[in-house]
């Protein structure tokens, strides 16, 4: 169901990208809701402070990975273009209100499900190895853009978040920095 949702997410025209985030991140919330795993967020002081500096880490990542793709060249991968997913949430057309909904939304959904639902049952097992398990498959959904710079970015930052989510010991630290991280890297200082 997730995986479908996603797929579809990520082959819809340009122009459904917005609709079909939605439609694929409700589709994660209530695929963790049917499957019993959804954790509650419990939004504590020391979740939001591990939440902003794990996201203000992940921005100097990206930052950083900009600058060396820019500078060295990567074959086959490039920065940011006019068809990014940048364009496609930060377009002028879309009223900032909506690109902080969808920005909120992707958050909760995508915590929810990779986080809340896959790590938490992979964690006993695994430990911390459950994040680059989890980055991986999301990650390998990703292929289905075509993109290579949106995969790897997709791994890096599901690990970040993954890794966010298991020292945080709560979803919420994870969510605040997918949330937090998604308004820098979007709205308040995109890298171009």
């Amino acid at each position: 169901m997730v995986t479908a949702a996603m797929l579809i997410l990520f082959l819809v025209p340009s122009g459904l990208f917005i609709a079909a985030t939605f439609g694929a991140t409700a589709v994660m919330i209530i695929a963790s809701l049917l499957v019993g795993d959804a954790s509650r967020p419990r939004l504590t002081l020391r979740s939001a402070i591990i939440g902003l500096m794990s996201a203000f880490l992940l921005y100097l990542v990206f930052y950083g990975g900009n600058a060396a793709i820019t500078k060295f060249g990567f074959p086959g991968v490039s920065g940011p273009t006019g068809a990014s997913i940048y364009a496609l949430i930060a377009a002028p057309s879309n009223p900032l209100l909506l690109q902080v909904g969808v920005l909120a939304f992707d958050a909760a959904g995508y915590e929810s499900f990779f986080r809340g639902t896959l790590q938490r049952r992979l964690q006993p097992r695994f430990g911390p190895s459950s994040a680059a398990l989890v980055a991986l498959v999301d990650a390998g959904l990703h292929f289905a853009t075509g993109n290579l710079l949106w995969v790897s970015t997709t791994f890096v930052a599901d690990l970040v978040w993954g890794l966010t989510y298991h020292y945080g010991r709560d979803l919420s630290a994870s969510l605040a920095s997918h949330f937090l991280w998604d308004i820098a890297i979007f709205i308040i200082r995109p890298i171009r």
